[in-house]
Parts: C-alpha cells; sequence; structure tokens
C-alpha cells in the first residue's frame, strides 16, 4: 500500500461508522420509511409494508390552536400502533390505537409547540394519519 492510502482508508473506514451510527437515530429507521408533511397547523403520516416494527418517534409540531382534529386511516395486521400527543405545556390532550379508524378531536389545550408520539409494538400494516388545528 502507498503511504497516502494508509492515511485515507482510516479515515473513509471512520466516515462509513460515523454515517451508519447517524442511521440509527433517525424518525426514518430501518423497518419504516415514512412519509411525513409537518407544516404549522397541518401534520400528516404515512408509511406502508410495515412488518413486524418495533420503535417509537416523537415529532414536534406547532399548532397555533388550542384543539385538534386528528383522522386515521390504518391499517394493523400484526401488533400494536398508539399515537399519544401532548400540547404545548406537555399536557396530554390524545392518546388512542391506530386500529381505530375515524376522525377524532383532542380534548382542549395550549397553543404552541406539541408534540405527537407513535409506539410500534410489533407492528405490521399500513400507517396513515393526519393532525390539523381546528
Amino acid at each position: 500500500m502507498q503511504p497516502s492510502y494508509r492515511r485515507v482508508i482510516p479515515a473513509l473506514l471512520g466516515l462509513a461508522l460515523i454515517v451508519m451510527t447517524g442511521c440509527g437515530s433517525s424518525p426514518t429507521a430501518p423497518g419504516i420509511q415514512p412519509q411525513i408533511s409537518n407544516v404549522p397547523d397541518n401534520f400528516s403520516y404515512q408509511t406502508s409494508n410495515v412488518r413486524g416494527y418495533s420503535g417509537a418517534y416523537t415529532y414536534s409540531w406547532t399548532n397555533s390552536g388550542t384543539g385538534a382534529s386528528v383522522n386515521q386511516a390504518t391499517t394493523v395486521t400484526a401488533g400494536s400502533i398508539t399515537l399519544t400527543i401532548k400540547d404545548a405545556n406537555g399536557t396530554q390532550v390524545y392518546a388512542r390505537s391506530l386500529a381505530d379508524n375515524g376522525t377524532f378531536s383532542t380534548t382542549t389545550g395550549v397553543a404552541g409547540t406539541w408534540s405527537l408520539r407513535l409506539v410500534y409494538s410489533g407492528a405490521s400494516g399500513t400507517v396513515n394519519f393526519r393532525v390539523q388545528k381546528v
């Protein structure tokens, strides 16, 4: 090996390790590839072909109102998927299984940055939900 390669190869290996390590903490971790639209007052999430996946992800969402409408159109064929929403003060305003399809309302909360937490537990199916300011 040339002396210059002795410096380049370890650097490339180190870069590869950093890239691979960073992927594990991303909301688009292996197992699901969600399509997310996260704009003030409107959040939507969709992913398909989920198979036996477990993991939890929290998304920050700006809601200028004190409530939200949650439309769930999910097919859970195994395991469970839950959605929990907290208002800007961290007060839980919504918690429901995504297997329950329909349109539901949060309780009244405080406007600002809300958190949406998804928990997958051995889940399989197609996930589709939208959260909108009311």
